[in-house]
Parts: structure tokens; sequence; C-alpha cells
């Protein structure tokens, strides 16, 4: 049996503990043989969400099959906060060094740090202390804007939700990816993402404005982004010219409503490639008529200037 030790700090965010927990849950759930723990300094553990937890303060006996996850907890710097007492840090530390295995969630990637388990090593946290990690740990190297990192038995996460990526990771490198697809689709996840997909996608990269006009027609087009979506018709709906909507639209959000909407199909179709699908059949599934536009885009990045085909 694998044992799956939570290490809880005080504050920490209820979802980078309970995503991960979940996977592992579901997966013993389905006859994979995993034993959950929660260990803590202290057997009161309050969460940023104001929910009380209850903790063991007696480490179990580990071995290499075991896995470590620190969940991350709310504060604006990593400096100061996350408190973990030396000898836990030596917990964790001796676990990795004995061959066993180190995942973290968010700002969870700092004990590691203190640890001293990023040094030497390729890591990622949310984007948000991205910065402050790289300066606290020199001799790491912070990987930007991807949802996890895997480096000898060192696992990085990016924030909060990007818990549950991490975990099916190791689920799908345990048991394969079909098992990991089964976990997903028992817990209702749209679909396992890959480590080096985007920390935000397009459609909150772009929502970083104060035009209602502009939130109405993004939110047509990322219900619909696979479907033809004539500027007319968006103009109409938001009851502006097409001329006025391409003005606004450009200036909150630097595109066009086609390039908008092309950049969007084309994520999309990059995780559906990701996942296995065809150049052709992740063209079909994002709207593109052939295949042909896609691969064009692909070429130039993310990003390309290319306009919109049906």
């Amino acid at each position: 049996m694998t044992q799956v030790v939570f290490v809880l700090v005080p504050q920490l965010h209820l979802l980078d503990l309970a995503g991960a927990a979940q996977v592992f849950s579901t997966a013993a759930d389905f006859g994979h043989d995993y034993r959950l723990a929660y260990v803590a300094e202290q057997p009161d553990v309050p969460t940023h969400q104001g929910v009380g937890l209850r903790a063991c303060t007696t480490w179990p006996e580990l071995g290499p099959a075991d896995l470590i996850v620190v969940p991350g907890w709310r504060s604006p710097h990593l400096a100061g906060s996350g408190h973990l007492e030396p000898d836990s840090l030596r917990r964790i530390a001796a676990h990795h060094a004995s061959g066993g295995t180190v995942a973290s969630v968010c700002a969870g990637a700092d004990a590691l740090g203190r640890a001293g388990l990023l040094d030497g090593r390729r890591c990622t946290t949310h984007h948000d202390v991205q910065d402050e990690l790289a300066r606290r740990y020199p001799r790491a190297t912070v990987v930007r804007d991807v949802l996890y990192v895997a480096d000898d038995r060192v696992i990085t996460s990016a924030g909060i939700a990007s818990g549950l990526d991490l975990a099916l990771h190791l689920i799908a490198v345990r048991h394969g990816p079909a098992a990991a697809a089964r976990v997903a689709r028992q817990m209702v996840v749209y679909a396992r993402r890959n480590g080096d997909d985007h920390q935000a996608s397009a459609m909150l990269r772009h929502r970083a404005h104060l035009s209602d006009v502009v939130h109405r027609v993004q939110d047509r087009i990322d219900a619909c982004f696979a479907e033809p979506l004539p500027l007319a018709d968006l103009a109409a709906q938001a009851g502006v010219s097409e001329r006025t909507l391409t003005r606004r639209f450009e200036a909150a959000t630097g595109r066009t409503p086609l390039r908008y909407q092309q950049l969007l199909r084309l994520e999309h179709a990059e995780h559906l490639i990701g996942h296995g699908a065809t150049v052709e059949a992740a063209a079909r599934a994002v709207g593109f008529g052939d295949a042909r536009m896609l691969r064009r885009l692909r070429s130039r990045g993310q990003g390309g200037e290319a306009m919109v085909t049906r």
C-alpha cells in the first residue's frame, strides 16, 4: 500500500489539499492501494477559508513507494509564511533521500526549498510568487507559467486547482493514463491537463479590463468559439456597431474579436493534441474547416496573426 502523507501548515488553502486528496481517494475507490494521512506540527490547523482541520502530530513510517505532499497556504509573500520546524523539513528531505517522492502545491514549493530539495532542480509555483521563489532559491530553475514540473522525484505544481493535475499525473505515471482518465471522469474533471499547459488560459489572460461590452462579447466567444461567429452578430448582441466593437475589443484585449476566437481555438487544439488527438481531429473539433490553418498557426506559435477561416 502506498501512503500519501499531506503536511499541513496554518492558513493552508482547502483546495490545495482537497483536490489532490480527492484524486488519491478516488483512485483507492477503484482498487489502487492508497492510504491517506495528514500530519501537522499542531493538532488543530486553521485554513484560510475558515474551516479548522485536525491532523496527527506523529509521522507514519515511510518507504520509497510513499509520497509526501505539501499543500500551499495563503500569503502574499513566501518569506515568513508557511512555518515548518526544522525537524519537519528534515523529514521531508530524508524521505526524498531514501528514494521517496515529494510534491508541493502552490506556495508549498517554498517548504521544499527550505528542505533543500529545489537546489539544482526545475520547479514551479503559483504565478504570483514565481519571482520570489526564484530569488529565494537561486540554485533552482523556476519554470514559469506551467501547471507542474517533475524533476528527480520532486514534483511542484502551480496554484490551487493545479494540485488536481499533479495528482492525476502521478496516477498516470504509476498506473497508466487509462487509470488517470477514469479517476478524472469520476471526479467530473473536464480533462487531465499536461504539465506544460498554461497556468492561465487565454480566457483569463484577456479579462483584465473593465469594458462591459467587451466582457459580454467575450462570454459569447468563450462559450461558442468552435462555431462561426460573424462580427455583425457579435456587434448586434453587444448593441454597438461593428466598427465600435472592433475598436473597443482591441483596446481592451489587444486583439480583434476574430483573432481572440482564433486564439481560443488554437489553445484548445494544442490541448487536444497534447492528449493524443491528431492535428486533423483537433482542427475539426475546434471549428477549423481543415488542418491547414491550424498547422499554419502552430508554426507561428500562439498569438499568430492570421484571420480565422471557416
